[in-house]
């Protein structure tokens, strides 16, 4: 290592800071946990700096055939707009390293989805607030400020999930050329996943002061062209076009089941209303019921990949289930129809049933039946 900084003192002092390795990787990890604003998001987004949601550190990822832990991620990280952050730790990787690193990273960006669903994800971050002693309302409401709706921001992570939006970061005290031109391929060929790689050098006076110097690398012209015109395309889902792609998907029968859902909100409006989903890959549409003075009352989500999914957490977090008698009549009404409630009504759960599975005229005429009894539960606070 070579190089150095300055730094001028109040009293016009002049001290030199040499570049200093880390005496190990956990130094480097520990730094990220403490300080996250290191992962450089005014460099990543200049345009809106990125925030960060530590979700957990040593992450374990499971193997194919096993349910023990295979190997586990350094940190993983949100961002506000609820794109996954993967992170990797080395201190100046070398060739079979870099490999390494490179080829298990995106071994976790190719199965964050299978092994982590979002119900796994949002218990990581709980158990971490509590290893931390925080409460993990409070600190998500230091994240996106208090009027951010918790259960939009965690549907919006498992559509990231879904659509394979996820960001890899490399963290290293020095990234090399060689694995500089990696990372730059990389992330010019893999869309919508972001591939980048950070230095952080440390520099250390004589008297003990220490300066972070973090660089984001990876960001080439080409690969910010794509990315911004992948944003640019997002589109807001309608009527139109969210049956013509189901039907592609999922074939006309189960285009039919979403069809029949979609009407029996329709027919209810103005006390219920439908809102579509933005994704250029993946979407659907919510029924939610208004409520004065209130958020309102989000009934369920059909989306894309054929599935009715439900927020327990919703149900359970304000009137009238929040009581211990409605909540267990609600778990028998949903699980009749296949939607198995948590025994807990702060659980946050996303219970969901495959719209396959209502081809029978006398399940669907039940689901729509049960969330008839639903509305007017609700209707009478």
């Amino acid at each position: 290592m070579a190089g150095g900084i300055y730094l001028i003192q109040d009293d016009d002092r002049l001290v030199e800071m040499m570049e200093q390795p880390y005496d190990s990787e956990d130094q480097l990890q520990d730094l990220l946990v403490t300080y996250p604003n290191l992962i450089a998001g005014d460099q990543i987004d200049r345009v809106t700096a990125r925030k960060w949601l530590l979700i957990s550190r040593e992450a374990g990822m499971p193997s194919d055939e096993e349910t023990a832990v295979q190997w586990s991620l350094d940190h993983l990280f949100l961002d506000q707009n609820a794109v996954p952050t993967l992170v990797d730790v080395r201190r100046t990787p070398n060739a079979d390293i870099r490999q390494k690193v490179l080829g298990q990273s995106i071994d976790y960006a190719a199965n964050v989805l299978v092994y982590w669903p979002i119900d796994s994800i949002i218990a990581l971050f709980e158990a971490n607030c509590r290893d931390r002693g925080r409460d993990p309302e409070q600190i998500f409401e230091e994240f996106l400020g208090a009027d951010a709706n918790e259960d939009r921001f965690w549907q919006k992570v498992k559509t990231n999930l879904q659509a394979g939006k996820v960001r890899l970061v490399f963290v290293a005290d020095e990234i090399s050329a060689e694995m500089r031109r990696v990372v730059e391929f990389l992330n010019e060929q893999m869309d919508p996943v972001e591939v980048l790689a950070l230095e952080i050098k440390q520099y250390v006076s004589e008297d003990g002061l220490k300066t972070l110097v973090p660089r984001v690398i990876g960001q080439t012209a080409e690969a910010q062209q794509k990315k911004s015109s992948a944003t640019r395309e997002r589109r807001r889902w309608d009527e139109s076009s969210f049956f013509a792609e189901i039907k592609a998907r999922r074939g006309a029968e189960e285009a039919q089941m979403a069809k029949e859902i979609y009407l029996w909100a329709k027919n209810q409006e103005p006390e219920v209303q439908i809102q579509w989903g933005t994704g250029d890959a993946y979407g659907g549409f919510a029924a939610q019921l208004p409520q004065k003075g209130r958020k309102p009352y989000l009934l369920f989500t059909v989306d894309i990949a054929g599935r009715m999914e439900i927020s327990a957490d919703n149900y359970g977090s304000q009137p009238p289930f929040n009581s211990e008698q409605n909540w267990l009549e609600l778990r028998n009404k949903l699980s009749s129809i296949g939607l198995s409630l948590p025994t807990e009504p702060g659980e946050r759960r996303s219970p969901s049933l495959a719209l396959f599975t209502l081809q029978e005229e006398s399940a669907m005429k039940q689901v729509m039946e049960t969330f008839d009894w639903v509305v007017e539960e609700i209707k009478t606070l």
